[in-house]
């Protein structure tokens, strides 16, 4: 059983958190979830999505997985010392790390991404790409991996990451069997995204 702790903050996007999230929650003999954020307490967003997290000094089970949530609560967190240095600690103790759209921008900036290709929201990409000039931006991809770390294009992109990543680890017959649960048309080319714009 591999532990995905989902990273947490005010303002998240809602489908950056809950479509991988029911991906992955559609192999609970694999992986279990934990929703986490820096203090702990209730975390929500601008949907009226409440969700009750666990501190991050304080979470039940060791982090396999670090999934990482994009939104305009980056915005505030890109500026945040305190929440940055803990997400070096999540990232380099994981085994994993996958991040959702504006997500990515969090990671350049903690400098985990240094010298890794990484993608963002097309729609937010200069930005994110403003967090560090040691990330190779790929903005053609709907994700992106290098090493242990995915990262997706915006919103939706998370889906195709999290099938992607299962696709990896269980096999391509698992990940469409889950797509055609959900009633999901899987991008699986990692590099063709339709909302790339040249």
């Amino acid at each position: 059983m591999q532990t995905i702790t989902a990273l947490l903050f005010d303002n998240f996007e809602t489908l950056d958190l809950f479509g991988p999230i029911q991906m992955f929650g559609s192999l609970p003999e694999h992986y279990r979830i934990q929703y986490s954020s820096l203090l702990g307490g209730v975390i929500s967003n601008n949907h009226g999505i409440a969700i009750q997290t666990t501190a991050i000094a304080e979470l039940d089970y060791s982090t396999v997985i670090l999934l990482i949530v994009g939104g305009m609560g980056t915005r505030q967190k890109i500026s945040d010392s305190e929440f940055l240095q803990a997400l070096v600690s999540l990232s380099t103790h994981a085994d994993w790390v996958l991040s959702v759209c504006t997500g990515s921008a969090l990671l350049a900036k903690a400098g985990v991404l240094d010298n890794r290709k990484a993608t963002s929201n097309k729609l937010a990409l200069q930005w994110a790409s403003t967090q560090s000039e040691e990330v190779h931006w790929v903005q053609e991809s709907r994700w992106v991996v290098d090493g242990k770390f995915y990262t997706s294009s915006g919103v939706s992109a998370g889906i195709d990451m999290a099938l992607g990543f299962i696709a990896d680890r269980h096999g391509i017959k698992t990940a469409q069997r889950i797509a055609n649960y959900t009633e999901y048309h899987w991008q699986q080319d990692s590099k063709l995204d339709s909302f790339y714009e040249p």
